[in-house]
């Protein structure tokens, strides 16, 4: 049973039923934020619920088949509790692996995240690229079939950082590393040789936008970050039109966190998710199992 930790009551979306879209947002932490304000811009008239399945946060430690299994049984849960009208995969690991399985499995329309090669091969004017993502991500052949696709003639870097998504959900609860973590973690993204330099990093998790700022103030020299974001919500939109007009959204149109384990919702990501607009706020207990 989902606890409105805000009411204090069972909370039950069924009970008045909305004229727009229900659009779930999933992601294994808070990085999907970068998508949800995304797709909110997009779709304000929308009744959102976010997910996050922080119980097994981060995502990279499981392996592939765990991390299968696991999405497939909190997708099953969250769908029967929301019926929603369509789910944004918000996250790149869960995309490359599990995409095909939920679309096997459910009938409702997924929206998945893969790492932004084409566009950054598209940007580069120097054709030196590097794709800042997972270890997982890195490793897997769908991003080497990305770039034999869209970037052969880039020199394209491959980056894998295994704290840069643990320092993002740092900066959401208040907790900020230090510039000089930051910039060790992203130093390798940067590569400068006689025939150019890197100028584009596309940003292959949706935890790392959540830090673009100070990755921006901290990058040795400008370059292009590009944020998968926009086009994830230029996707719903095609899928689902556009916002219904003279919608006005009332008490139960209001969008809802949900956390799978929710030990880490203190006061300052409260905060956080109100001011991304998440005003309510949840808890669907679901422990790791193994």
């Amino acid at each position: 049973m989902l606890v409105d930790l805000l009411a204090g009551t069972a909370y039950n979306p069924a009970v008045m039923p909305s004229p727009v879209p229900t659009i779930l947002v999933f992601d294994s932490g808070l990085g999907g934020l970068t998508v949800f304000s995304e797709v909110l811009k997009a779709r304000p008239d929308a009744r959102f619920v976010y997910a996050a399945d922080d119980a097994a946060f981060p995502y990279g430690r499981l392996s592939e088949d765990a991390l299968v299994a696991r999405v497939l049984a909190v997708m099953e849960r969250l769908i029967a509790i929301h019926d929603p009208t369509l789910v944004v995969i918000a996250c790149n690991t869960a995309s490359t692996l599990v995409l095909p399985r939920l679309r096997e499995r459910f009938s409702i329309p997924f929206v998945g995240t893969v790492p932004a090669i084409k566009p950054a091969a598209l940007a580069t004017r120097s054709g030196y690229v590097t794709v800042l993502a997972t270890p997982g991500t890195v490793a897997r052949d769908y991003t080497r079939d990305l770039i034999e696709t869209y970037a052969a003639g880039c020199r394209v870097n491959l980056v894998g950082s295994t704290r840069l998504a643990g320092f993002a959900e740092a900066e959401l609860t208040g907790e900020p590393v230090s510039d000089e973590d930051l910039i060790a973690e992203i130093a390798p993204c940067f590569v400068a040789e006689a025939a150019g330099r890197t100028d584009v990093v596309a940003l292959a998790c949706t935890h790392y936008p959540l830090l673009l700022p100070r990755l921006i103030a901290l990058a040795p020299w400008p370059v292009t970050w590009i944020d998968p974001a926009p086009a994830i919500a230029r996707r719903v939109v095609q899928l689902l039109g556009g916002p219904v007009v003279g919608h006005e959204a009332g008490e139960d149109d209001e969008a809802l966190a949900v956390f799978t384990d929710g030990g880490r919702l203190g006061a300052k990501l409260r905060h956080a998710l109100r001011e991304t607009g998440l005003p309510r706020i949840g808890v669907e207990g679901m422990p790791l199992r193994g």
